[in-house]
């Protein structure tokens, strides 16, 4: 298979720029519809790196388009029944962000993101050894790094504009942003979601040790899933076969960047450091593996 172009940024000349985020580009086509571009852009400890990761777009949407297909008798999601020759006209811009674009429904994201962990890892590891506890959720004593837990966990947190750091907050919190009632909702449809993929993605060979949500509302107060879903950017996916108690495993998603970096002098504050052509590689090569074990037909995005 040839390796894929990569994109950094996208341009659309008959659509308005709405936004670039940390990856995606966002552009308005009517008072009802948004035009989403995921890029191959790759955000590390909340900053933009300079090198794309080649491919990893198309992987993050071909990822994403089968979960939200596979839950939505969980919930809804913003895909909307558009074409996307309808909304941009030209072959040689339409060419540039085929496998890698979605139109979406206009919702209003809501002002947390919703983490779910099913395993003792990252930062919650280093939480636990420190506290006992994961975002303030006290766990039994004598945990292992990496091992599964009892039940999943919900562990919320504030979304960061590009540049900005995460925060990890409390469910009261969210109640506090959200109300008590659409908190409920989201927490216990994050969970949901998240134990029915790990079932379906370990029959499949990963584990998906945790992973992100975001959620937006319609003028009705409709709740829909939207952003990605179970990507190797909004999770961790690690081979059910090199599993280990005790060690951080091995990954398909972007930890592998993570753990390059750590190795450098590098304050994790923009701008990022430059990536070598071999990291950025078998980055790639990461996320298309991981693709081509929860969607198997999915190789064409890369021929």
């Amino acid at each position: 298979m040839n390796a894929p172009t990569a994109l950094f940024e996208s341009s659309i000349s008959n659509l308005k720029l709405r936004a670039r985020g940390k990856v995606r580009d966002i552009y308005d086509i009517d008072d009802q519809h948004l035009l989403i571009v995921t890029t191959d852009r790759l955000s590390a400890f909340d900053v933009v790196l300079p090198d794309p990761i080649p491919g990893k777009g198309r992987v993050l949407t071909s990822v994403s388009n089968f979960w939200f297909n596979k839950m939505q008798h969980i919930i809804p999601n913003h895909l909307a029944d558009l074409k996307l020759a309808d909304v941009v006209p030209d072959a040689n811009e339409r060419a540039q962000i085929e496998g890698r674009a979605i139109i979406v429904k206009k919702l209003q994201p809501l002002p947390v993101e919703a983490i779910v962990r099913g395993y003792l890892i990252g930062s919650g590891w280093k939480d636990y050894q420190q506290t006992g506890s994961v975002c303030g959720i006290q766990l039994a004593t004598g945990l292992q790094q990496a091992q599964q837990l009892p039940e999943a966990i919900y562990t919320p947190s504030s979304k960061a504009a590009v540049g900005d750091h995460d925060e990890n907050i409390s469910f009261a919190d969210t109640v506090a942003l959200l109300g008590i009632d659409l908190a409920a909702q989201v927490r216990d449809i994050s969970i949901q979601l998240y134990t029915s993929a790990a079932e379906y993605a370990k029959q499949r060979g990963i584990i998906i040790a945790d992973t992100k949500f975001e959620f937006g509302l319609d003028d009705a107060g409709k709740l829909y899933l939207i952003d990605e879903a179970l990507t190797p950017d909004s999770s961790r996916f690690w081979p059910a076969d090199q599993y280990r108690l005790g060690i951080s495993p091995p990954s398909f998603d972007k930890q592998f960047i993570r753990d390059y970096l750590e190795t450098l002098d590098w304050d994790k504050t923009a701008p990022g450091p430059k990536l070598p052509d071999e990291i950025a590689t078998i980055s790639s090569q990461k996320y298309h593996e991981a693709e081509l074990k929860l969607t198997p037909k999915s190789c064409k995005h890369y021929t």
